[in-house]
């Protein structure tokens, strides 16, 4: 069976940001168009950076897939770790704040940053409310 690799940016159990990789089945469709299950979604924005944005640390307000269409996007994560994403990449953003906790930005969320010298589109797909 084929599949497609989901990069999830997670809230993990002691409140920090994490990324973890899932498999999503493309087990319907054709095998010359293989398509996942459909996925019910809460509507789609789209969203332009300039040269030289950054966010300070945050977390995501609602789950939303996170599909780069062109320049790069830099995510950086408390443990000091980051990745970047470039066009035709996308991470799934779900790291929401704990349930009851009140946002600490040295515990909590992550940023994010336009890189290079291209201005940074994105496609966000929220998830279903």
């Amino acid at each position: 069976m084929n599949t497609f690799t989901q990069v999830i940016l997670f809230t993990d159990t002691d409140g920090r940001a994490r990324f973890r990789e899932q498999a999503i089945a493309l087990d319907e469709g054709t095998p010359q168009a293989r398509l996942s299950a459909l996925m019910p979604s809460g509507g789609l924005q789209l969203r332009e950076s300039p040269v030289g944005f950054r966010s300070s640390f945050h977390c995501t307000g609602t789950p939303q897939w996170v599909f780069i269409l062109s320049g790069q996007m830099e995510i950086g994560l408390q443990d000091g770790s980051s990745r970047v994403f470039g066009p035709g990449q996308h991470f799934y953003s779900a790291d929401t704040l704990p349930v009851g906790a009140n946002f600490d930005a040295a515990l909590h969320g992550h940023w994010s940053r336009q890189v290079g010298d291209q201005p940074l589109v994105t496609a966000f797909v929220r998830g279903a409310p």
